[in-house]
């Protein structure tokens, strides 16, 4: 199991990558929305907001059903989709990676994984 600290430097890597998305792809597929990842293993839980500019430092929150994008997840698995090691589609299509968020929010998110 991963630890607190390691699930940071993961979504902080996360946040890097999708840094690195072309502005003109990025603003294509983003609607400005806020994100919370909850680590149910941990049970810690982060909130973020997703923007044209990719995403907000994340901060933990003790509130992350507010979220409009819901993510939970293992620590190891949320370490091993942020390391290249577990692709997101498969992680959700196996139930490792949840996510809760309208129809057009899931669509838009797909075309950026």
């Amino acid at each position: 199991m991963a630890n607190e600290e390691e699930c940071r430097g993961a979504l902080d890597r996360i946040s890097k990558r999708l840094a690195e998305v072309d502005a003109d792809r990025l603003a294509e597929h983003v609607v400005e929305r806020t994100v919370s990842c909850r680590i149910t293993d941990l049970g810690v839980a982060y909130l973020t907001r997703l923007h044209g500019g990719g995403l907000d430092p994340f901060a933990r929150t003790d509130a992350p059903g507010d979220a409009q994008v819901r993510l939970t997840v293992a620590s190891d698995d949320l370490v091993a989709l942020a390391n290249d090691e577990l692709n997101p589609a498969r992680a959700w299509a196996s139930g490792r990676l949840k996510i809760e968020a309208s129809f057009l929010d899931l669509l838009r998110l797909r075309k950026l994984l």
